[in-house]
């Protein structure tokens, strides 16, 4: 039997009762299938109702074949170690006891001589070099989720189910990831923000508070299909507005000839020569056509008004995100920022950061490359003052705005209102409202708790409080802005420093981020080698 995943009218609720996937029927066969939608829909809790982590509510899932698991965050056992990642510490056991000549006759027919080998492959796959007694614990975040895959592989299961494999990879890490997808013949799901890793699925699966939807090919397959759902959507809407401006002519001008009818019995009953009974009558049909009137017309502006809101939900869903943002006013042939022969580092006899040289002049976009661990995040420390370097110098020309993964220039305590007030203490009220719903934080939304927003409503207050202002900062520093966003809240974020026109230092492994925030030029720090 061909291994496949079916859900059957699947629905799951929180413990608390809060309803998040509803009547889900959906089958995903033995090809790679991305699972997108926005933060909070239950992409992850799907993957867990799937593996049988959770249990549904209602409904079931059928699994036809076996399951391997990469989940977003990889537990790490301080004592375990690849070989018992793999689980192979037994069988490797046993090999060393062959070489070393203390194996029964069993053991010699139980041994499995090709266990390094497939084990050495599995991670070579993965792009990592590592032995099998390295412990778990030595390993990066990204290193981690390598050994991870590379276990999955090494099982040689029929389905995959990977949550966001490719966070807090750098780019060999995620090219690695995307290279072993490409070989892999089984079937998988694929919860991802990463869009150059979308690309090279075989459909894509859009969850929404709706439910599920399918769409067959890759991520730019399914975005020119929402694009046409879009239009679809727009020309609905212009069509049921025409139908409502039509009903509401129609139903007046049936009034106004009721009246005219109702006007002419009244002064034809003021003369005389109709009788009582039949002006009684008369008027009791007039009445009767009037009511049906009103209730037929009540009954299309009501078609009408629901076609309408039904085609105006799918366009606020649908619709991208734009923005138009004050001028920062920065010359094009400014140095902003300049860093000569530059040394920094956390531990003073090692510095992570040597003898590095470089500037940055008028609105230039610049992306700091390089692999995990080369001081990315140790530079903008630099840059913002937070560390001192141990040689060289910096200077920095400007004004500028640092946005970190936790946006921590806002208070978690404020509402967005009050931190763009905190940090914008020059524009009134009527400034800080427009600039807000800019960002599409409109009336109430505006009052939000920071420290209740999601990831990309976060970063998305962040930008308002610090782009928004009657003069943005001439120079914005983000640090891995993309993290554990989803889709559309990149999008929003890209959208905005498109309308920027400061200058960018940006750290990030995104590569279609980069592109799209319209990168010109990249500086890539090399690995400093331990002593």
């Amino acid at each position: 039997m061909a291994a496949s995943i079916q859900l059957f009218d699947l629905a799951w609720s929180t413990p608390a009762g809060q309803p998040l996937l509803a009547d889900l029927n959906l089958r995903f066969a033995a090809r790679k299938t991305g699972l997108v939608g926005r933060n909070g829909v239950g992409k992850t809790t799907l993957l867990k109702l799937i593996a049988g982590e959770l249990t549904p509510t209602r409904g079931r899932v059928a699994v036809a074949g076996t399951l391997g698991v990469l989940r977003q965050v990889v537990q790490v056992d301080p004592a375990k170690t690849i070989a018992d990642l793999f689980g192979l510490t037994a069988g490797l056991r046993l090999l060393d006891c062959v070489e070393s000549g203390e194996a029964s006759e069993q053991e010699l027919a139980d041994a499995d001589w090709t266990l390094e080998a497939r084990l050495a492959e599995a991670l070579n796959r993965v792009g990592l070099q590592t032995t099998p007694q390295t412990r778990l614990a030595t390993l990066s975040g990204g290193q981690r989720t390598r050994a991870s895959l590379a276990a999955l592989l090494f099982a040689d299961t029929d389905f995959l189910l990977l949550d966001e494999p490719t966070n807090n990879l750098d780019r060999e890490g995620r090219r690695a990831v995307i290279d072993m997808l490409a070989a892999w013949r089984g079937g998988a799901i694929v919860v991802s923000h990463d869009r150059e890793l979308l690309e090279t699925m075989e459909s894509i699966v859009e969850l929404t508070s709706l439910g599920a939807k399918e769409y067959g090919g890759n991520w730019s397959t399914y975005r020119e299909q929402k694009q046409l759902e879009l239009a679809a959507a727009e020309r609905d809407l212009a069509d049921a507005e025409k139908k409502m401006a039509a009903v509401a002519r129609d139903t007046q001008a049936t009034r106004e000839r009721q009246s005219r009818r109702a006007a002419t019995g009244r002064k034809a009953g003021k003369r005389g020569g109709i009788p009582k009974i039949m002006i009684g009558g008369l008027k009791q049909n007039a009445e009767k056509t009037a009511a049906g009137n009103e209730r037929l017309g009540e009954k299309l502006r009501e078609q009408a008004a629901n076609a309408a809101a039904t085609a105006r939900s799918r366009i606020e869903i649908l619709q991208p995100f734009a923005v138009e943002l004050p001028p920062t006013n920065l010359p094009a042939s400014k140095i902003i920022l300049k860093l000569e022969s530059l040394s920094a580092g956390y531990d003073p006899e090692q510095p992570i950061l040597q003898n590095l040289s470089f500037e940055v002049i008028g609105p230039e976009r610049v992306a700091i490359a390089g692999p995990n661990g080369c001081g990315k995040t140790t530079l903008l420390n630099v840059i913002t003052k937070k560390l001192e370097p141990s040689a060289g110098l910096i200077r920095v020309a400007t004004d500028f705005a640092l946005l970190d993964q936790q946006v921590s220039l806002l208070d978690p305590q404020q509402s967005i209102r009050d931190n763009f007030r905190r940090l914008n203490p020059v524009a009134d009220e009527n400034a800080c409202r427009a600039s807000l719903a800019r960002f599409m934080f409109r009336a109430d939304a505006a009052l939000q708790i920071a420290g209740t927003l999601s990831g990309g409503q976060l970063l998305r207050a962040g930008l308002a409080c610090v782009l928004g202002r009657e003069t943005p900062p001439p120079l914005l520093l983000l640090d891995e802005p993309t993290n554990h966003l989803d889709i559309d809240s990149i999008e929003v974020v890209e959208a905005g420093l498109r309308a920027y026109d400061g200058a960018l230092v940006v750290v990030s492994h995104d590569e279609s981020f980069l592109q799209a925030i319209g990168i010109t030029r990249r500086l890539t720090l090399p690995m400093v080698a331990s002593s």
